[in-house]
């Protein structure tokens, strides 16, 4: 299939365009470079630096290519900044992805896999968390990719797209080749494996009194080479599928402090740790209950262990200490 991977110079999209061409595909990448890398982008695919408010450059996109299905990753993430500015993830969410949305019925193109978030289920009650959980953000990024959502089963329901939004937990680790890299960082395991590597002089946490075993949040980290796999896998299955959602981790979880601890195991380095105040939009616990893409698409993680996804980011970090600057 020809593939169009929106936010493909991004740290999901590069692992995603990676295995979509190890699989066999040809893959479009269009990013705006905000927040992703050009060296992160895969040399075997075809790149074309776009954003997705302009629509005219969208509509000759697919006009010049005959695109089969789309991948859509691009937007804006970071949870504290969606907080206090959210007429930002609002447009880039919601509004840049109804242009999207737009071309491709202009053109023909009736499938799209999405890049949603476990940011959806706000502070949830009960763990593992299942898809059927009640949906209620706590934060404009979790807000606008659930706005989304339903805006795809609306035109699945109207225009016959059809669709799976994969809701991700937090992704880790690395491949051989692409990594981890955002400016400003703000995810845990590269922050910590920034001290190891003499960049930091200490890790902050945020916030030690949530209602968790050691007061820090708790996260289920899933390997990013997984959430690619399970793209494909969704794509492979779409006819079958048709309107899904699906939850992608490992259905484990670990407090901020037991990250640290592995990464000073596999790092052999100290790595001080200072405790801050809560970042704003940050629930206590999320924790993945994946088992419907499990028993209906067969996805199995390879990356099950923690100490094992930290081990290829730290790969990763060492031979790329400054990312994908030279």
């Amino acid at each position: 299939m020809n593939i169009l991977v929106t936010g493909g110079a991004g740290y999901i999209g590069s692992a995603v365009t990676e295995v979509l061409l190890n699989q066999g595909h040809n893959v479009i990448v269009i990013d705006d470079l905000q927040a992703g890398h050009r060296l992160a982008v895969h040399p075997e695919a075809q790149f074309f630096q776009i954003d997705l408010c302009d629509k005219p450059a969208l509509e000759q996109l697919f006009a010049n290519h005959k695109i089969d299905a789309v991948v859509h990753m691009a937007a804006e993430a970071l949870i504290a900044e969606s907080v206090t500015n959210p007429r930002r993830f609002f447009n880039a969410n919601v509004y840049y992805g109804l242009n999207l949305l737009e071309a491709m019925l202009n053109h023909g193109v009736h499938k799209i896999i999405f890049s949603s978030t476990a940011a959806v289920y706000g502070e949830p009650k009960i763990f593992p968390i299942d898809e059927d959980a009640a949906k209620q953000p706590i934060n404009s990024y979790g807000e606008s990719k659930l706005m989304f959502e339903r805006i795809l089963d609306w035109y699945n329901k109207a225009y016959g797209l059809q669709y799976v939004c994969l809701r991700y937990f937090n992704a880790a680790g690395a491949s051989v080749n692409f990594g981890e890299h955002h400016e400003p960082e703000t995810h845990l395991i590269p922050l910590v494996l920034d001290v190891a590597l003499g960049k930091r002089d200490h890790i902050q946490i945020n916030g030690s009194d949530y209602d968790t075993p050691d007061g820090t949040c708790i996260r289920d980290y899933i390997h990013v080479s997984d959430i690619a796999e399970a793209h494909a896998l969704c794509l492979k299955h779409l006819n079958r599928v048709g309107a899904r959602a699906y939850n992608l981790g490992n259905g484990d979880g670990f407090t901020v402090l037991q990250i640290i601890e592995t990464c000073r195991q596999i790092t052999k380095h100290p790595i001080p740790a200072l405790v801050g105040p809560r970042r704003q939009g940050d629930p206590a616990r999320l924790i993945a209950n994946p088992r419907h893409i499990c028993t209906e698409l067969n996805w199995q993680p390879r990356f099950a262990k923690l100490a094992d996804i930290i081990e290829t980011a730290w790969n990763w970090h060492k031979l790329h200490p400054n990312g994908y600057e030279s």
